[in-house]
C-alpha cells in the first residue's frame, strides 16, 4: 500500500499550494492515527514521484511539520512521525520515572561522569565552601533508544560515595542512600541547539531546544543538586497546572 492509499491525494478544487496540501494530508493522517508515534515518511524522492510535485515542495512541506514538532529528523535514518512526551512541572521527578510512567524505556550514555572541586558558580548554587568535593555527571537521556535530552547535573559530594553509585537513574540512587531531593527551583527558557550538542541529539544545528535549570533541596532545605537539561522541542511538552488558591 503507497503512502497515497493512507492518507489520500490532493483535491483538484483545492486552490492551496501543494506544499500546504501536503502538510495536511500528514497532519491529519497523524491526528487520525493512520500514522503512529514512530512510523517512518518516506523519503522525498519517493513522496515527490506520488504526489507528483517537485522534492523542493515535499522539502518544504516537511519542514513545516518538523517545526511544529509533528515530525522528527534522525540522522542518518530518515524522518519519523515525532512521539511527544508531557513533563509535569508541579511534580518533583526523575527523567527514568518520567518514561516509565508513559510506558518508555528510558536509558543513557554517558558524556562524562568525575569528581572534581566546586567551581564559584556551583558553591554558590549548593552552599558549599571553596575546594568542597561534587561529583559531575553529563550524558544523553534516550526514550526507547531515542535521544531525547542532554543532562548536566552536579550533586554535593557528600551526597553519594562515588560516580559510580549512579547507574540508570540519579535521583535512584540518592533515594537509596536517603539524600534524595524533595522540592526544586526551575526555570525553563528556550534555546537553539548549537553544532555539538545537535550532534549528540540527531538533529540539526539551530534546532529548537528547551534548556531546564533545576536547582534541587533536600528536606531540611540544604540544596544537593544542580542541573541544566537540554530537551528537543520537538519532542517535550511542558506542563503546568495553575490555580487561584
Amino acid at each position: 500500500m503507497g503512502f497515497s492509499d493512507q492518507l489520500g491525494r490532493f483535491r483538484k478544487d483545492n486552490p492551496a499550494p501543494l506544499y500546504l496540501q501536503l502538510q495536511q494530508l500528514i497532519r491529519d493522517g497523524i491526528g487520525s492515527n493512520v500514522l503512529g508515534q514512530g512510523d517512518a515518511i518516506p523519503p522525498e524522492r519517493d513522496l515527490a514521484i506520488e504526489y507528483d510535485v517537485s522534492r523542493i515542495t515535499v522539502r518544504k512541506a516537511i519542514g513545516g511539520l518538523v517545526e511544529e514538532g509533528l515530525l522528527t529528523r534522525r540522522r542518518g535514518a530518515g524522518t519519523f512521525v515525532a512521539g511527544r512526551v508531557e513533563k509535569s512541572f508541579s511534580k518533583l521527578s526523575s527523567f527514568t520515572e518520567d518514561m516509565a510512567a508513559r510506558g518508555r524505556k528510558a536509558s543513557s550514555s554517558w558524556i562524562s561522569r568525575a569528581p572534581g572541586q566546586v567551581n564559584p558558580e556551583e558553591a554558590m548554587m549548593l552552599g558549599l565552601s571553596p575546594g568542597a568535593p561534587v561529583l559531575r555527571f553529563a550524558r544523553i537521556r534516550y526514550a526507547d533508544d531515542e535521544p531525547m535530552a542532554l543532562e548536566f547535573s552536579t550533586i554535593a559530594g557528600y551526597c553519594l560515595s562515588s560516580v559510580d553509585a549512579v547507574k540508570d537513574s540519579l535521583y535512584g540512587a540518592l533515594d537509596k542512600v536517603g539524600n534524595r531531593p524533595v522540592r526544586a527551583l526551575q526555570r525553563l527558557r528556550a534555546v537553539p541547539f548549537g553544532t555539538e550538542h545537535a550532534k549528540m541529539l540527531g538533529v540539526d544545528p539551530g534546532h529548537a531546544g528547551l534548556l531546564i535549570e533545576r536547582r534541587a533541596f533536600l528536606r531540611d532545605g540544604r540544596p544537593v543538586e544542580v542541573t541544566r537539561s537540554y530537551y528537543r522541542g520537538d519532542a517535550y511538552d511542558f506542563v503546568a497546572e495553575l490555580s487561584d488558591i
